[in-house]
């Protein structure tokens, strides 16, 4: 009997289902600021969380990030909130469209 290939799985530091790593955005911190890195490739201890404003906003109120990043002290997340927000935007008005 032939088996399936494992599949990588991660856990969102913010609302904590473990889920596929291709369901999730790999992050970094960067110079003290939160980064994603959707291939992967950035050095450094990454975290992954799934790309919704709603887990960013649970992993900042559980003060996820520090503990995840093993780093002291608040990490900027601004960038990464405005962009997980155009997503959730554009999402939307994708099904709007495909609603019509």
């Amino acid at each position: 009997m032939e088996r399936g290939r494992a599949v990588p799985r991660r856990t969102c530091v913010g609302c904590r289902v473990r889920t596929a790593k291709s369901d999730l955005l790999r992050l970094v911190v960067v110079e003290g600021e939160i980064v994603p890195d959707p291939r992967g490739r950035l050095p450094g201890r990454g975290a992954h969380l799934h790309p919704d404003p709603r887990c960013l906003e649970l992993a900042e109120r559980r003060r996820a990030f520090p503990r995840a990043f093993r780093l002291p002290g608040p990490l900027d997340s601004s960038a990464l909130r405005e962009r997980l927000a155009g997503s959730a935007a554009q999402q939307q008005d994708g099904r709007m469209v495909s609603d019509v």
